[in-house]
């Protein structure tokens, strides 16, 4: 699963809108948007703000299992 499919179903398990996710993380909403749909890939900061955010690892976002 790429970063962006883990970001939208964090995001659609809190219910709620990739404007709320983007206002909680200080990004825009079109940023989250190219996230979801794998256009960019947010910044080390931002994935670190994502991490704390739904309150998971840097590693779950990422994928990365060991």
């Amino acid at each position: 699963m790429s970063i962006g499919e883990t970001i939208r179903e964090l995001r659609k398990e809190k219910n709620i809108s990739q404007a709320a996710l983007a206002q909680a993380i200080g990004v825009s909403q079109k940023a989250v948007d190219y996230w979801e749909r794998g256009v960019n890939e947010p910044k080390a900061t931002y994935i670190a703000a994502l991490a704390r955010y739904f309150g998971v690892t840097s590693d779950y976002l990422l994928g990365i299992e060991l």
